[in-house]
Parts: structure tokens; sequence; C-alpha cells
């Protein structure tokens, strides 16, 4: 049984579907030999090359899926590398032997808070994908007075550059009346670009500080300080991964399914197992 090219190696830690799609069509990927193409489908004996070298893949059920959470301080930029030499999320991460991180989201360079990595660019992508609906919570300071007016407008959606876009509530979270900075407490999902500075900027009114606390059911604890990381549970990662419909993941890869078709065998002799041109 064959599956998608890039689900393949987006399992291996090598990077998001999104971005292994991008590699893709560049023409660095290619499968016995030939130049992967975007829809290219494998099987397990296929050989998988990224830039000439040999992706070793993972047995879905042996894999060790990893989730970090990130308190990622103003003045980083969320790449593996940047051209202007500025320092980036990445530079704090603890390093990971035959895989790497894969950042879930972004958040743009003046903006802190929590940031999640993972081992698994299927879970990735998934925890990114709009149709699972994750809402991002976070805390706005806003020079300008937010009136009634212009909370309801941001609740019922403002067509901004890429689409409409609105967000789900607007509480207030502290600061005095006769400051000019306010903070409160928002919320919407969805990932667009700078999307919460647009809707404020849309009613004429400018984020001095944007702090993301809350990414579904994680929030960014306390004594997580900026530019600290810390691994969420394995009880924790689980629940993360059945509420994107990772639960059954042993029995949906190549050998998943293979395993499975064994195991309904019943007393029939286990076929001898292959050998993997991945893992030489």
């Amino acid at each position: 049984m064959s599956e998608k090219l890039q689900k393949v190696l987006a399992r291996t830690g090598l990077g998001s579907r999104r971005e292994l799609e991008t590699w893709i069509s560049a023409g660095r990927v290619s499968v016995n030999g030939k130049v992967a193409t975007l829809g290219d489908r494998v099987e397990p004996e296929d050989m998988i090359r990224v830039d000439g070298h040999i992706v070793r893949t993972q047995d879905a059920d042996d894999m060790v899926r990893r989730v970090i959470l990130y308190h990622k301080p103003p003045g980083e930029v969320c790449s593996r590398n940047d051209p202007e030499g500025r320092p980036t999320v990445f530079d704090n991460l603890p390093r990971l032997k035959g895989t790497r991180w894969v950042q879930v989201g972004r958040l743009d360079i003046n903006t802190s808070g929590l940031l999640l990595f993972t081992t698994d660019g299927e879970l990735a992508h998934r925890l990114m994908h709009p149709s699972n609906g994750f809402v991002r919570e976070y805390a706005v300071r806003v020079h300008g007075e937010l009136s009634q007016e212009k909370r309801d407008a941001m609740l019922a959606g403002v067509m901004l550059e890429d689409g409409m876009s609105r967000f789900q509530s607007i509480s207030d979270a502290g600061g005095t009346e006769e400051g000019a900075n306010r903070w409160y407490k928002v919320s919407l999902v969805g990932g667009k670009y700078r999307e919460v500075r647009r809707l404020f900027a849309s009613q004429e009114l400018e984020v001095a500080r944007l702090i993301r606390i809350r990414f579904g059911d994680l929030t960014l604890p306390p004594q997580l300080r900026q530019g600290r990381w810390m691994d969420l549970d394995p009880a924790e990662v689980d629940k993360l991964a059945q509420k994107v419909d990772l639960k059954g993941k042993q029995y949906t890869g190549l050998y998943g399914r293979a395993r499975l078709r064994t195991q309904r065998a019943g007393d029939k002799p286990p076929r001898t197992k292959r050998r993997s041109p991945y893992r030489r």
C-alpha cells in the first residue's frame, strides 16, 4: 500500500508537509533515482533521496513523537537561517540526532509568546491546517481608545488584503481609563500574516505589544522564561495527536498497515521482514 511522498517525508521530521512540497517542486527529492513530482506515491521498498542523501524513514509504530513549548522573545525570527544574521527561534532549541524540529506556525519578529515545535512533520501539518480550528489567544497592549463600535467591527469581521478576518472574542485585561495604553485579550482561529496587528490597524489602533498566550488547549506556562523551552508531557502529546486524528497512526502508515494485516492473519506464519534500503 503506497503513501504520498510528502507524508512519508514529513513523518521523518525533515519539515512540515507544506515545506516538503516545495522541496519536491524544486526537484530536490528523488525516488529510485528519478526526480520526484508532486502527487508521487511511494512503497516501503522505494529509495528516497533528498539533495542526493538517502532518507532513513521510520516505522510509524517505532517513532517517538516529541513536542516542546518555546517562549519566543521579541527580536527572534521564525526561520532556520536569516540572511541578515538575526537570532532565530531555532538557536535555543535542544539538539536532535537523526531528525529535526518542525515549527508549528509563526510569529513575527516583534511578537513574543508561545510557539510549538515537534519532531513529527505530519503532526505539525495537521496542527497548522485551518480545518482543525485551533484557537490562538493573545495578550495585546493597544495605543488608542477601543470604542464599542470598533470592538463590534472586529468581532463581526473586517476585509483585509488577503480575505475576511475577525476576532472570536475581545476582553479587557487591565490598564487605566486615563492611560494611553490598555491591555486586551483577543482570540481567533487561523494564522494569517500579522493578522492581529492588521485587525487593530483597520480600526486605526496601534498595537504596542503582542504576546501569544494560548494555542488550542495549551497555554504559555508562567514559569517558562523567554528564550527557554520545555517538553510537553507524553500524555499531553498523545492527547494533542488525537485531536488531529493521529490516534491510530500506528495503523495508517506503510508499515502499520502491513502489521495490521499480519495480526488479522491469525495463525498464518508472519512474512519475512524485507530489509529496507532506507536503513543502509
